[in-house]
């Protein structure tokens, strides 16, 4: 932002973002160093509320807040993706690297912070088990391999068939041929 011009959403977000970090840092025992913290906005970010890269060469944790996510939650629940990263990012710090393990869950439990975040936007496929004893169900955003081959995969639950749906148009397959049927079926739609 220079002078004179109007904060945008992403400076909005930023600042939302940082003053909570100030705050949930002040209140627990998480040396995050805010020095060694940057802070981002995605405006392509589709599924993930925010992510957090460590640059090992700068010791830098830089936390990525998805535009999409802040406008879909609610402040408390976008505060508690802030938290979640915040943990990421004393991880890296401290740590040299990251995942959602036992360290992560202890440091998540005293921030408050949920191992995972709610969706927040909707699906573009959804896979689900053909068993009638299973409701495994997996939501899928990209057309990954599973989605263009359902018929080549099993359901980790129970080791049934899969079948795939196209969210906007309501089109089931269980096949490749299936997959290329129901895009080539949709056509602009797809």
């Amino acid at each position: 932002m220079t002078d004179g011009d109007a904060p945008t959403l992403d400076d909005e977000i930023v600042a939302r973002a940082r003053i909570h970090a100030r705050e949930v840092l002040a209140a627990h025992d998480l040396a995050v160093d805010r020095d060694r913290l940057e802070w981002a906005v995605s405006a392509r970010a589709r599924r993930r509320a925010g992510a957090c890269r460590w640059d090992a060469d700068r010791e830098v944790a830089t936390v990525v807040l998805s535009r999409a996510a802040y406008e879909a939650y609610e402040w408390p629940a976008f505060a508690a993706v802030v938290r979640h990263e915040l943990v990421h990012a004393w991880e890296f710090q401290r740590f040299g690297e990251s995942d959602h393990g036992e360290r992560f869950l202890d440091a998540a439990a005293e921030l408050d912070a949920p191992r995972r975040c709610a969706p927040f936007a909707a699906p573009r496929y959804v896979l689900r088990c053909l068993d009638a004893d299973c409701d495994w169900r997996a939501r899928r955003h990209r057309a990954s391999a599973p989605v263009k081959s359902p018929g080549r995969y099993r359901c980790g639950d129970c080791g049934g068939r899969l079948e795939v749906e196209h969210v906007d148009s309501g089109r089931t397959w269980t096949s490749a041929g299936g997959y290329g049927g129901a895009k080539s079926a949709l056509g602009e739609e797809w």
